[in-house]
């Protein structure tokens, strides 16, 4: 015999499996998920890609009247919607794009109780507090990007502040805040704002082990082009996203791509809406693979298939870097993600920063997002530390794990550095302390005189590109100081002078390391045998395609990356076999179980 509790626990995983397709819960989704039922606020900080939503869409199954689901943005909420409609759950969501008969007939289908859950923008909530949300019974509430409602988050929306209405208006009914990147501080804005009452909070782990790590130190764009074309070649039939730090950045990178062979298009916030919006549907539905873009792209979409993220240029800060590497593989499956760092970047943000209305906020982000870029130990650690979950274990799976720096003695070349800027009054730049270094002989340094200095040339037998990196690890180590807001003008710090004179010695990162760690990344698959059977993943890529373009929806909402590999390793004949796979549903057994097994008899004769 089960107890209540028990056979409380065996029917919520009866309704994973039944809705969603799952067979097993992800750490402290039930957990939630019972808080929730229990009619209890709750606050869910978890990692993009680690089930968030699930945690509002399975009670919304099981609780009576209709489940509120307030979102950000358009794609964001139509994506969710679909994926649910996928699943023959009834979710709908009334937006801007909509007609106005469709709204109205969203609005009556919801009244009628057609509607398990209800998508819609904080501004419609709040304008539909006293009509719509009157003729409704709201069984749940749940706010997605919750660290929207702080100005302490990286993506504060003034139109989230009044979202406190929501409490005030339905004093008995539960909200659940949800976010992936929130400090301690924003965590507790969240509550504050939103007028939580008692939450429990669910802090998820940050890590996701399927991600790779890695940072590149590149100044030279062609260099930085030639990595770029490189990695993307080694992945030529996967999906990625490039990010840049400004909208003409993301053109030059896509026409840079498309002279390469590749299909790829620029996404920013200068095309119109409705451009944007076909960029993004193309992307969604594997037409265009690879997508150049700004922060703009990507918030709002759930494609589980992305298998890379680079960023071209250093982000803002760590919370954007994360959530935006965590658009790479959401499947759980393995995925790669590369961020190019160069003081130039460094530079061009930090007058970001000085112009915002935050600016000592931003700068102190800034620095620690320079500081990951420029770490000599595990990233992920740093990572994880940083939202709060200390870690004691190496991953392995980052370029610092997998390929340790090594170190030499660099005192000379930080002496040499140092008295050319001392040599200038430290009224150079790096441009020109680089110049004076290697002997370039610029109009700038010639106007100046500074090609009569003895440093001039002192370090010819350096490249230009390396030097760029011994000043970056110089500016890290506190021997030289960037003057931000005195045209980046070079100062020489206290710990400086005592290199400069001999009174201490230091060591920098060689720029070529000779060792490789050999060990096995944690929650990374090890390079055995695949038992895979390629050739049928490939084929089953092409028949996911054709489903989805006959049904009008992207691939992934057919069946995901991690299900095609699934239904390729089981290779099914039975519906009974089909359905038993992770991640299919009652209703996707009951509508694709024939056309996979099909394919896969057929296939076998």
């Amino acid at each position: 015999m089960f107890n209540k509790k028990n056979t409380a626990n065996k029917d919520l995983a009866h309704h994973l499996k039944k809705f969603f397709g799952f067979d097993r819960f992800r750490k402290y989704q039930k957990e939630i998920i019972e808080n929730v039922l229990q009619g209890k606020d709750t606050l869910v900080l978890m990692p993009t890609g680690g089930g968030k939503s699930l945690c509002f869409q399975l009670p919304a199954m099981l609780m009576p009247g209709i489940t509120l689901v307030i979102s950000p943005l358009l794609s964001l909420m139509e994506d969710q919607v679909s994926s649910l409609q996928q699943n023959g759950i009834p979710a709908a969501s009334i937006n801007s794009n909509n007609s106005e008969t469709e709204n109205e007939r969203i609005r009556r289908a919801s009244i009628m109780g057609e509607i398990k859950l209800l998508y819609i923008s904080p501004e419609k909530a709040i304008s539909e507090i006293d009509y719509l949300l009157q003729e409704v019974k709201v069984s749940c509430i749940a706010i997605d990007e919750a660290h929207c409602i702080s100005q302490w988050g990286h993506d504060f929306r003034p139109e989230y502040t009044k979202l406190h209405q929501l409490h005030s208006n339905f004093p008995n009914t539960p909200i659940i805040a949800l976010t992936a990147t929130a400090d301690n501080i924003t965590r507790q804005d969240i509550v504050n704002q939103l007028k939580l009452k008692q939450p429990k909070v669910f802090i998820s782990s940050f890590d996701r082990p399927n991600l790779s790590l890695k940072v590149v130190r590149e100044s030279d764009t062609k260099e930085k082009d030639k990595k770029l074309l490189t990695f993307i070649r080694e992945r030529a039939e996967s999906s990625g996203i490039v990010y840049c730090l400004s909208r003409k950045k993301t053109e030059q990178v896509a026409k840079l791509l498309e002279r390469a062979g590749f299909i790829a298009e620029a996404y920013h916030a200068g095309l119109p809406p409705r451009e944007r919006q076909a960029i993004q549907q193309r992307f969604i539905i594997d037409e265009t693979p690879i997508i150049c873009a700004t922060i703009a792209f990507g918030m709002g979409i759930d494609k589980s298939n992305v298998r890379w993220v680079i960023h071209y240029n250093l982000p803002k800060s760590i919370e954007n870097y994360y959530q935006e590497i965590g658009r790479a593989g959401r499947d759980g499956l393995k995925s790669d993600t590369i961020l190019f760092y160069s003081i130039q970047d460094v530079i061009l943000l930090n007058k970001f920063a000085t112009n915002s209305n935050n600016n000592e906020l931003n700068f102190e982000k800034l620095n620690r997002m320079q500081e990951y870029a420029e770490a000599e130990i595990c990233r992920r650690r740093i990572l994880l530390n940083y939202f709060g979950e200390h870690s004691f274990v190496n991953c392995g799976n980052c370029d610092t794990c997998l390929n340790p720096p090594q170190k030499i003695e660099g005192s000379i070349f930080v002496q040499m550095a140092l008295s050319a800027i001392a040599r200038t009054e430290e009224t150079i730049d790096i441009k020109d302390l680089i110049d004076i270094l290697t002997g370039n002989l610029t109009n700038s340094l010639k106007n100046k005189q500074y090609h009569e200095l003895k440093t001039f040339g002192v370090g010819r037998n350096v490249p230009a590109r390396d030097w760029q990196d011994y000043l970056i690890q110089m500016i890290q180590l506190g021997f030289i100081e960037v003057k931000y807001n005195e045209k980046n003008r070079l100062r020489i710090t206290p710990l400086g002078l005592d290199v400069l004179f001999g009174r201490k010695k230091t060591n920098l990162i060689a720029l070529s390391p000779q060792s490789k760690a050999t060990h096995t990344p944690q929650g990374v698959e090890r390079s055995i045998p695949d038992p895979i059977d390629h050739k049928l993943a490939k084929e089953l890529i092409t028949l996911r395609k054709t489903l989805g373009t006959k049904e009008n929806v992207p691939p992934y909402l057919i069946v995901s990356d991690k299900v095609l590999r699934n239904i390729a390793l089981a290779q099914p004949i039975t519906e009974e076999a089909f359905g038993l796979i992770d991640g299919i549903s009652d209703v996707k057994k009951k509508k694709y179980a024939k056309v996979f097994i099909n394919f896969i008899k057929n296939r076998k004769k």
